[in-house]
C-alpha cells in the first residue's frame, strides 16, 4: 500500500529553471500584467462611463474585461513571487483555491464569447427587433447564467481534487495548480477526475465553441443570401472581426490543454501553452477590442481628451 502524505502545500515550478534568467521574465512578465491591468481596466471604464457604449454588445465587452482582470490576477501575482524566490510554495488550500477561480473564470469566458457571437448574430441578422430581443434584462440573464453555471462547474473540479490523497513527491509540474499536474501527483483513483476533465470540460468548452461557429455561420449564411453585397458582408464581418480572433486566441489554448488526451510528455507542452492564455491573451483582447473598435477609440478619445484639458486648466 502508498503512502498517503497529509498535504499541507505544493512546490511550484518556476517559469525557468536558468537562474540568470529569472530577473528577466520577472520584468517581462511584470509588464505584461500591469498592461493587462491597465488594458482591461480603461475598457470598463469607457463601457460605464460613456453612455453611447451602454449597449448590450458593450454590456458583455465589459463583463469580458472583469473575466481578463481576473483570469490573469489568479495566476500571475503568484508567478512573479515565484520567480523572485527559491521556496516556491502554495498552502493546499491556496492551490485548491486558484485552481477553482482559473476554471470558473476560464469557463466564463468560454461562454460568455458564446453569447457575444449570439449578439452579434441577432445585430446583422435581426436588426429591426435587435433592441426588443437583447432587452437590458435577457443581458443581466445571459451573462448570470455564463458566471453560475461556471462556478458550479469549477466547484465539481475543486470538490473532487480536494478530496483525493496524494503521496510521494509533492512538486507540482508546473507554475500554477491546475486539474492535470495536481492528478498526477494522486496515489488515489482519478478515473472520475479525469473523464469529467475531458468530457466536462470537453462539453463546456467546444459546446461554447461550437455555438459560437454556428452564429457566424448563420451572419455569413444570411449576409449572402439576404444582401448578395460584397460591401454589406465586408462590414458586417468587420464588426465581428475583433470578436472572431479573440475566440481563436482563447480556444486554441485551451483545447490544445484540456481536450486532447494526457500524456507523459505532454505537461511540459502544457506549460508553454499556459503562459499563452494565462497571460498573454488576457492582454491581447483589450487591443484588439480597442484598435479594431471605431466606437471605443471615439469614447477613448472624449473621456480622454476630457480629462486633459482640464488639467491643463
Amino acid at each position: 500500500m502508498e503512502n498517503v502524505t497529509t498535504v499541507d502545500e505544493f512546490l511550484l515550478l518556476s517559469l525557468t529553471s536558468v537562474q540568470e534568467l529569472q530577473p528577466v521574465f520577472f520584468v517581462i512578465f511584470l509588464i505584461i500584467y500591469l498592461i493587462n491591468l491597465v488594458g482591461n481596466g480603461v475598457i470598463l471604464m469607457i463601457v460605464i462611463l460613456e453612455p453611447k457604449l451602454h449597449s448590450p454588445m458593450y454590456f458583455f465587452l465589459g463583463n469580458l474585461s472583469c473575466l481578463d482582470l481576473g483570469y490573469s490576477s489568479v495566476t500571475l501575482p503568484k508567478v512573479l513571487m515565484n520567480l523572485l524566490s527559491t521556496h516556491r510554495a502554495m498552502s493546499f488550500l491556496g492551490c485548491i483555491a486558484q485552481l477553482h477561480f482559473f476554471h470558473f473564470l476560464g469557463s466564463t469566458e468560454a461562454i460568455l464569447l458564446a453569447v457575444m457571437a449570439f449578439d452579434r448574430f441577432v445585430a446583422i441578422c435581426n436588426p429591426l427587433r435587435y433592441t426588443i430581443i437583447m432587452n437590458p434584462q435577457l443581458c443581466v440573464l445571459l451573462a448570470a447564467v455564463a458566471w453560475l453555471i461556471s462556478f458550479f462547474y469549477a466547484l465539481m473540479h475543486s470538490v473532487l481534487t480536494a478530496r483525493l490523497n496524494f503521496c510521494h513527491s509533492l512538486k507540482l509540474n508546473h507554475f500554477f495548480c491546475d486539474v492535470k499536474p495536481l492528478l498526477e501527483l494522486a496515489c488515489s483513483n482519478t478515473e472520475l477526475n479525469q473523464w469529467l476533465l475531458s468530457a466536462v470540460t470537453g462539453s463546456i468548452s467546444m459546446g461554447a465553441f461550437f455555438l459560437t461557429l454556428l452564429s457566424y455561420f448563420y451572419i455569413i449564411g444570411f449576409l449572402l443570401l439576404k444582401n448578395k453585397s460584397c460591401r454589406t458582408l465586408h462590414k458586417a464581418l468587420s464588426t465581428c472581426a475583433s470578436h472572431f480572433m479573440v475566440v481563436c486566441l482563447f480556444y486554441g489554448p485551451v483545447g490544445f490543454t484540456y481536450i486532447r488526451p494526457t500524456s507523459a510528455t505532454s505537461m511540459s507542452e502544457d506549460r508553454t501553452v499556459a503562459v499563452i492564455y494565462s497571460a498573454v491573451t488576457p492582454v491581447l483582447n483589450p487591443l484588439i477590442y480597442t484598435l479594431r473598435n471605431k466606437e471605443v477609440m471615439l469614447a477613448l478619445k472624449k473621456i480622454f481628451g476630457r480629462k486633459l484639458f482640464k488639467d491643463s486648466q
